[in-house]
């Protein structure tokens, strides 16, 4: 327990997690609680069973647990009215696109959109008279542009007459206009940006060196006060408002921003809008967990009301949202009030759309097995509940988005996080894949062509339809009557267990399919085999290639009731699917040859020394501490001969010294 609280985590969790025999974090829970209690984004990739659930879990729990007692003490209903009136000249988080991302201490922001300009503004303004000065240094590659604007401007800098910028492609902009001026500026460059009210005009430097004039600013903005603004596409730019020293000196006369008289500063007005009360909303909870499947949002869901136990005051109220559930009863407990919400994306669209759930409050957007999420067709879907989510809640706190994924470093998972995520620090703990030693993992070829026993099965096995609309009819030439025929081989298996699955100490695991992407393979069979028991995976593998259902974006009904049995590249719903081929990439990824066995599943017995009871720990995990203590007993002896040895030496020589 104290492990758990000396990383700031409560202790009520603490206690919980203690009696789930959690001594110590794990590497993925030391590095990414304090993270996100930190108030980061995170993008973490674990191997299986190391606690990254919990990684996650924890630090939600308790922020929510703080932010439900802040409320009920009568908090947070200042926090917007003070972000208005910083004393400190910074990027506004208030006066922003949905995709721009200020760090922190406000001083730099970011935009991964790629087609797409998202700009911001500082949450100060100057006005009247006087000459200011900022600078704005261009560091990562990408399209920006710099400059002044009004509160009436849009964010997209100089496409208005109230917004004035100049670009890194040389142009200078207003009302649309694009012109040619100074030079083009990119990678380290530093642009300083000149307000000149008691001329009314703008100008521009570039590493010291000044541009020229850029615009005269219309005499019907005297009056106006104009905001240091930036609008980005996929690149990213620091400022300094003058809090620190300037690279270089601003022109004669010119002043930094930050020390322009009170009378002369406006503070922005865009937080207005959410400096009233905090209030709950019934169906708008504090956090979103997005599942890929029903399992897995099931356990994670387990796992919440597990570590929340010892939290009583106040109550934190969870909802597990996923399909085969009825629908009726899920809005009824979103109405009376949920905090923590889990669920697949299917459902949690369906109650979105239809209005039962809100993401007004959404503190915490948790995508959990992100490269599953995507691989299935969610990512529009992830895109458009990120836009509908605020990027800072009611009380002033910013959205944390957190991810997790088998495979971080899969290209579409890092897009997306380049894209949406908020500056997010990289945890990657997974290593090399490796089956752990407590697994062992074994193939059963299943061979229609070999084994006729399914002229017996055809007519009772029911199948899940793929070739409902083909000519699948016995005979050796019919490819569709093997794969079919593969279909019902697999159909063969039911497994029963009793109230439900301890998923600590699950004894076994059958994968009826090899699953589509090789670095999952490892992913998947680690179900079993985690603390320190012993687990067996068997795998089902056809010798010919299956006609499998495959259901992305173009699906109406995302696979409910879905007869669509032609294949994608017709707008179908089904794909070639060819588990040989890929039990040898599986192979030659983990660098092993995977044991065959055959339908009796006969495993061998002295596979782990004779000591193997699938589901317990192993009788001998290499050498016992008794055993260890007699196998160094002689080494220890002879260490110790030595060392008296040697201390007799010493001292009959230090004698002979003092005799001398």
């Amino acid at each position: 327990m104290a492990a758990f609280e000396e990383m700031g985590v409560l202790p009520e969790i603490g206690k919980a997690v203690e009696e789930m025999d959690w001594l110590l974090p794990t590497d993925v829970q030391a590095e990414a609680i304090p993270l996100i209690l930190g108030g980061g984004d995170v993008l973490m990739a674990a191997e299986t069973g190391s606690g990254k659930t919990g990684a996650f879990c924890l630090p939600i729990i308790q922020i929510v647990c703080e932010t439900l007692k802040e409320i009920q003490a009568g908090k947070g209903q200042g926090k917007a009215k003070a972000q208005v009136i910083s004393p400190t000249w910074i990027l506004s988080v208030w006066d922003r696109d949905t995709a721009m991302a200020i760090t922190p201490e406000g001083l730099r922001c970011q935009s991964r959109e790629q087609k797409e300009w998202h700009g911001c503004r500082a949450n100060k303004g100057v006005y009247g008279r006087g000459k200011y000065y900022y600078e704005a240094t261009v560091t990562d590659e990408g399209l920006c542009r710099v400059g002044w604007s009004t509160s009436q401007a849009v964010r997209d800098l100089g496409t208005d007459r109230f917004g004035f910028g100049f670009g890194g492609t040389g142009k200078k902009s207003n009302n649309k206009q694009f012109d040619n001026y100074g030079e083009a500026f990119g990678m380290h460059d530093v642009i300083g940006c000149l307000l000149d009210l008691d001329n009314m005009t703008v100008a521009f430097t570039k590493n010291g060196q000044h541009l020229g004039l850029a615009f005269n600013i219309s005499q019907q903005l005297k009056n106006s006060a104009f905001y240091p603004a930036v609008v980005l596409k996929n690149a990213e730019m620091s400022f300094n408002f003058g809090a620190t020293p300037f690279k270089h000196e601003p022109p004669k006369d010119y002043i930094a921003v930050c020390n322009a008289p009170k009378q002369n500063v406006k503070h922005s007005e865009s937080a207005d809008v959410s400096a009233g009360p905090v209030k709950l909303v019934n169906n708008a909870p504090q956090a979103i967990i997005i599942e890929p499947s029903r399992e897995l949002a099931e356990q994670t869901f387990n796992q919440i009301i597990k570590f929340k136990k010892f939290i009583t005051d106040p109550k934190i109220r969870e909802l597990l949202i996923i399909g085969g559930v009825n629908v009726k009863d899920q809005m009824s407990v979103l109405s009376s009030g949920v905090d923590i919400v889990v669920g697949t994306p299917g459902r949690m669209e369906d109650l979105i759309s239809g209005g039962h759930l809100s993401l007004t409050h959404c503190r915490f957007f948790v995508l959990d097995e992100a490269d599953g999420l995507l691989k299935q067709g969610y990512g529009n879907l992830i895109d458009r509940m990120h836009k509908q989510i605020p990027k800072i809640t009611s009380d002033g706190k910013r959205l944390q988005m957190i991810v997790c994924s088998a495979t971080l470093h899969d290209f579409d998972v890092k897009k997306m996080a380049e894209r949406l995520m908020y500056f997010p620090t990289w945890v990657d703990l997974k290593g090399e894949d490796a089956v752990p030693e407590t697994v062992h993992h074994v193939v059963v070829k299943i061979d229609p062509q070999q084994d006729e026993t399914w002229g017996r099965l055809r007519s009772h096995i029911q199948t899940d339809g793929v070739h409902a609309r083909d000519n699948a009819r016995p005979g050796k030439s019919c490819h569709f009557f093997f794969q079919s025929t593969s279909n019902i081989f697999k159909k063969l298996c039911i497994i029963s267990c009793p109230l439900g699955i301890d998923i600590s100490g699950l004894p076994f695991i059958i994968n009826m399919t090899l699953p589509d992407d090789k670095a999952n393979y490892v992913h998947r069979i680690g179900r079993v085999g985690r603390a320190e028991r012993m687990g067996l995976a068997i795998s089902l593998v056809s010798t010919v290639p299956e006609k499998v259902w495959y259901h992305g974006e173009w699906c109406a009904t995302r696979g409910r009731n879905c007869s669509n049995t032609q294949l994608t590249d017709v707008k179908g719903c089904c794909i070639w699917f060819d588990e040989k081929r890929m039990l040898g990439e599986i192979e030659e990824h983990l660098n092993v040859t995977i044991q065959q066995v055959d339908d009796k599943l006969e495993i061998p017995a002295d596979e782990f020394d004779g000591k193997v009871v699938y589901g317990q720990k192993r009788v001998n995990m290499g050498s016992s501490y008794e055993n260890h203590v007699t196998q160094m007993e002689p080494s220890v002896n002879k260490l110790s001969k030595l060392e008296s040895k040697a201390q007799l030496i010493y001292l009959k020589h230090h004698q002979a010294k003092q005799r001398a």
